[in-house]
């Protein structure tokens, strides 16, 4: 038995096929449920893939919940989830990115500036630099918080895009961005569309 399966309680390679079932189950549940049920579903077969070492079909699951999840703006469920994501699969960098929209989204700024550091690094790592860059410049467009910007710029530097990092910083200290949204509800449905895209291209 697995240390996976062991900590999470899960069965041996000898109970494949009612892994199988019970998988097959909670993906029919999911396509007959509204979008939370399909998130909470999923969620749960990427739960049982994972405790049975199926890392890879456990981040599909995983996405898959994310979407649904989105379409229905639990913004939590899906932060949640994309967290689980980041934890099997560090170098996950648009699950990075979707969580800082979320944090974004849910004004969460702690967590967007924990998330933007980590997102850096792993597009670094990954060689995603330029989707770091377009993605970061679009949140500093949107977000009117001045301790993002003043990240948001310092991530631009990191990145080589010194430029955008200038720009961004005057977002912060001079002109604002003429994308700026101030008000709230309408920034969490900007960042949730946004996240949703990202969400919806190929993973890593």
């Amino acid at each position: 038995m697995s240390f996976l399966s062991n900590l999470f309680g899960g069965e041996s390679s000898d109970d494949e096929p009612d892994l199988e079932t019970r998988i097959a189950t909670l993906e029919a549940e999911a396509e007959q449920g509204d979008s939370g049920h399909r998130g909470m579903s999923l969620n749960r077969a990427g739960d049982l893939a994972l405790q049975a070492d199926q890392s890879e079909r456990a981040i599909a699951f995983y996405g898959r919940a994310i979407n649904a999840y989105l379409d229905d703006q639990h913004v939590d469920a899906a932060r949640g989830v994309a967290n689980k994501i980041v934890r099997v699969h560090p170098e996950a960098v648009r699950t990075q990115c979707t969580l800082i929209w979320l944090d974004l989204a849910a004004r969460h700024m702690a967590t967007a500036l924990l998330h933007l550091r980590d997102y850096v690094e792993a597009a670094k790592r990954s060689n995603h630099q330029d989707l770091a860059v377009g993605q970061i410049h679009l949140m500093a467009q949107l977000a009117p918080f001045e301790e993002f910007l003043a990240a948001a710029a310092d991530a631009l530097d990191q990145l080589n895009r010194h430029d955008m990092a200038d720009e961004v910083r005057e977002f912060a200290t001079g002109e604002e961005s003429p994308n700026v949204i101030h008000d709230e509800q309408k920034l969490a449905e900007a960042c949730m569309r946004a996240a949703t895209r990202i969400t919806a291209e190929p993973r890593d």
